[in-house]
């Protein structure tokens, strides 16, 4: 995108919210406007034990993989595949018969279908344009549904449950990474202003904004049982804030970096305190094998 269409398209998604809106936030992120040097994962990462982005955002993959209980023989739904760097990584790592993706944004179908094909994994990774509230696939298609750090995202996320639970066979798990409030959350107005930002930015429906507890409570509403919602937030937030502040300030980086992107990059990791409200979870769930 030229300069003027990237401000246009910045100016959009706070003036003009709406269902297909995060496409535009990933159409403006693109290949370039991210903090990777190797890889095109746009998740924050896990970084307990990771020294570098990549690692990090690997390492939080394969603790979502684990929360599935991912492995051979599975038929895999990921719902938000990105550029497809998570199930690049999972078929090597875990096996899966297959992995079908669904994605909203055509550039990063576009270019997922190119890695996938550049690997020549066509037959076991099937990468698809669709939304994550209206799945096209028929009823108990899958074993494994996964949401990579994308739920927030979908108006609502509650809709997608209840479609997850409807295309996993019985006995088939849910798993999410996934951003939310804390249960409790700064006050004031510079924290309000921030929230209306962030939440604008990142297209994040008001009605996906709630914390732990109710999300539970929804995994359950909608039918999943045995449902676990785990905060990581400690190894996600404030390292990965360090780590970006740090690749911002290469010129390498800042180089290729729209500047409003740029901009708003700084923003976010200025300061630790920046996500003090936001919660970080893994959350899983399993569809009952009788009614």
């Amino acid at each position: 995108m030229s300069a003027w269409r990237n401000a246009l398209a910045l100016l959009s998604l706070f003036v003009l919210p709406g269902r297909t809106r995060a496409r535009v936030v990933y159409d403006l992120l693109g290949t370039r406007n991210t903090l990777s040097e190797s890889s095109l994962y746009l998740n924050l990462g896990y970084w307990e034990r990771a020294e570098t982005y990549e690692q990090a955002c690997e390492a939080l993959a394969h603790r979502l993989a684990e929360s599935a209980g991912l492995g051979p023989g599975d038929e895999v739904l990921d719902v938000g595949f990105g550029f497809a760097s998570q199930d690049l990584y999972w078929l090597d790592a875990f096996g899966p018969a297959r992995i079908t993706g669904v994605n909203i944004t055509p550039l990063q179908v576009a270019v997922g279908r190119r890695r996938v094909a550049e690997r020549g994994l066509g037959d076991r990774i099937r990468l698809l344009p669709g939304s994550a509230v209206a799945l096209p696939f028929r009823a108990a298609r899958f074993d494994r549904v996964v949401a990579l750090e994308t739920a927030f995202h979908f108006d609502t996320r509650e809709d997608f449950f209840r479609e997850a639970y409807r295309v996993l066979r019985p006995g088939g798990r849910l798993a999410l990474a996934d951003v939310l409030p804390r249960d409790w959350a700064p006050r004031g107005t510079r924290w309000a202003v921030a929230e209306f930002l962030g939440r604008s930015f990142w297209q994040i429906p008001r009605a996906n904004m709630y914390p732990a507890g109710p999300y539970r409570a929804r995994l359950e509403a909608a039918g999943f049982r045995d449902v676990r919602v785990v905060s990581i937030r400690d190894q996600v937030y404030r390292p990965f804030a360090r780590h970006a502040r740090g690749r911002l300030a290469e010129p390498a980086v800042a180089g290729r970096l729209d500047p409003l992107v740029r901009a708003l990059w700084r923003a976010s990791v200025a300061s630790d305190r920046a996500w003090e409200g936001l919660d970080y979870i893994l959350a899983a769930g399993e569809k009952p094998t009788t009614a």
